[in-house]
């Protein structure tokens, strides 16, 4: 299986000796570096989408420039395994197990298409942020039951049918403690309506590079693995469940196989 490796910095994992009043001021920069750079393409982006009427210029703004950009002030490594087993001219879905706000700029990088993230609604409301994913079609999802949620996966749906690729975290939120969590089945409902293959994606690293809580951000390795696409055609709606209990033990298996390094071959910079 090839290994990629996307995005290069000084070796990860190896021992940055800084203080704690370093470690502070470089996460401050790093900080204010993320939110001016985010700013200024996302301006740029939502500038490319109403001049060019679509959101295609602006999405491959977020995928070669803005997610690199953040990649390269994290220090981060970012290496992509089983690229090779998907076929990116055609639309899936993909889910991913989900573990910092480094998966996305990280994600975006690792996967060449278009891709469309599904958001919880709450991110709506984000300045820039929000605005972003609504000009470029992504899809903002109701947690709860009832018309919203049914509103949600047929907006999931939709998209996948005008053949774009969606990404889905199905754990619904970051995992505080490195663990995969149970996958909700809502998203793969719209994949199975669509006949939209879904692909498992492993992400590993993310959390130590930035840990879900605070802006402690560390250099290191980020892996992304793909697991073999899975065949919706012919699925029933009554099956999401099960696809998602299938979806997660892949994932899962991908994560704990050989193809991803051990995680205390690369140690970690020492932390404050």
């Amino acid at each position: 299986m090839r290994e990629e490796t996307i995005s290069s910095r000084p070796r990860a994992g190896g021992r940055v000796n800084l203080s704690a009043l370093g470690w502070w001021t470089m996460n401050a920069l790093q900080a204010a570096f993320a939110v001016l750079w985010s700013a200024l393409w996302i301006s740029l982006a939502l500038l490319a989408s109403a001049l060019t009427r679509g959101p295609r210029t602006a999405l491959a703004m977020a995928r070669r420039i803005w997610a690199p950009g953040l990649l390269w002030a994290g220090r981060v490594r970012l290496e992509v395994h089983g690229r090779e087993r998907v076929d990116f001219a055609q639309p899936h879905f993909f889910a991913s197990n989900h573990l910092s706000w480094m998966d996305i700029p990280s994600l975006f990088t690792a996967l060449p298409a278009p891709l469309l993230f599904v958001g919880k609604r709450e991110l709506a409301r984000v300045p820039f942020l929000g605005w972003y994913m609504a000009a470029t079609g992504m899809v903002f999802v109701d947690r709860g039951r009832g018309v919203g949620a049914a509103r949600s996966v047929a907006g999931v749906a939709e998209r996948l049918r005008a053949g774009w690729s969606i990404l889905s975290f199905p754990e619904g939120t970051r995992a505080r403690d490195g663990r995969t969590q149970p996958f909700k089945s809502a998203g793969f409902q719209a994949a199975i309506e669509s006949g939209i293959a879904v692909v498992p994606v492993a992400i590993e690293g993310a959390d130590r590079v930035l840990p879900p809580d605070g802006f402690r951000a560390r250099p290191g390795v980020i892996r992304v693995i793909l697991g073999e696409p899975i065949p919706t055609a012919g699925l029933a709606r009554e099956a999401r469940a099960d696809l998602a209990r299938r979806t997660e033990q892949r994932v899962r298996e991908l994560l704990a196989g050989g193809m991803l390094a051990a995680r205390d071959t690369h140690a970690e910079p020492p932390r404050p």
